[in-house]
């Protein structure tokens, strides 16, 4: 498991101490330490300590260079998340906890809509996405609180978490009270439940866009828009591009050499990518920086 010191985290962590033994299973914890902050090392082995003293066996501290792609908290979490896959692969895990919370949930769904995203961001976290296990998705921030002060555990309160230079802490303290206190309580609940209800209709489409999968424009054009746009995000994902850095305003573009298609270029995409129609079929290529000023494309394909 994945644990901060936080109290989310050290909640989970004192839970699968408690639960792992008695299903049979081993379990370990992973303290990523981002060297963002001067005690941060300090910080991380007390986090190591304390799954210790509860049991979690092994546990250790990996510390990661966070780079710069996708602002702070993006290359935070793009530097944990390697780690975490690193480590879990070296200890031969089949899964790791984390300990999102409902409370995290509600952010997310709140942000995705500030950014005007789709379903499928809309639909939040998952409990379980490939190696990724979210047990406390359904619980509250307060409870993972009240359950480290009843097991007498210190969690960490990390000062970034407090920060107003970060969205989703703006989201936390400011946008989320505000709704509690205008639309009444149950907020964060309301907007968990829109996300379970989403990755159901989010994962039919997905199904119905695997199936109508092609790189036709002819076939393209005849889909519903709904799922032209999923068969669309698909294809840019099989070529290359980073599904995170996807926009609506790149799947919008592309949609455009097929259905309004008047010769237009090429579409740039994240990655080193562009897509392009040529002759009748959506083609996806890379483009290489040269000697001179010049750019040059190779065909990509699927």
């Amino acid at each position: 498991m994945a644990c901060s010191g936080g109290a989310d985290s050290l909640a989970l962590a004192a839970a699968t101490a408690f639960v792992a033994p008695r299903l049979g299973l081993a379990a370990g914890a992973v303290v990523v330490d981002h060297g963002l902050q001067p005690d941060s090392a300090m910080v991380a082995e007390r986090a190591a300590e304390s799954c210790r003293g509860l049991g979690l066996d092994p546990v250790e501290v990996v510390r990661v260079d966070v780079g710069r792609d996708g602002g702070p908290e993006g290359a935070a979490r793009a530097a944990r998340r390697t780690a975490l896959e690193t480590a879990a692969a070296r200890h031969r895990a089949v899964a790791v906890l984390v300990g999102h919370t409902l409370d995290d949930q509600a952010e997310t769904v709140l942000l995705g809509l500030a950014r005007g995203s789709g379903a499928r961001s809309l639909s939040g976290m998952r409990p379980a996405d490939g190696l990724w296990r979210r047990p406390l998705l359904g619980v509250r921030r307060t409870l993972t609180r009240r359950a480290c002060a009843d097991q007498g555990l210190q969690p960490w309160d990390d000062p970034h978490n407090s920060s107003a230079d970060f969205t989703r802490v703006r989201v936390r303290q400011r946008a989320m009270p505000v709704l509690e206190d205008e639309l009444g309580p149950g907020m964060a609940e309301a907007l968990a439940r829109t996300a379970a209800l989403l990755q159901a209709d989010a994962d039919l489409l997905d199904e119905l866009a695997w199936k109508a999968l092609t790189d036709r424009c002819d076939e393209l054009a005849r889909l519903h828009p709904a799922l032209r746009s999923r068969v669309l995000r698909l294809l840019a994902i099989e070529a290359g591009c980073p599904a995170g850095s996807l926009s609506s305003g790149h799947i919008r573009a592309l949609d455009a050499l097929v259905e309004s298609w008047h010769g237009q270029g090429p579409v740039a995409l994240p990655g080193g990518l562009s897509g392009l129609r040529r002759c009748g079929t959506l083609t996806f290529v890379t483009t290489l920086t040269v000697e001179t000023p010049s750019l040059k494309t190779s065909a990509v394909q699927r």
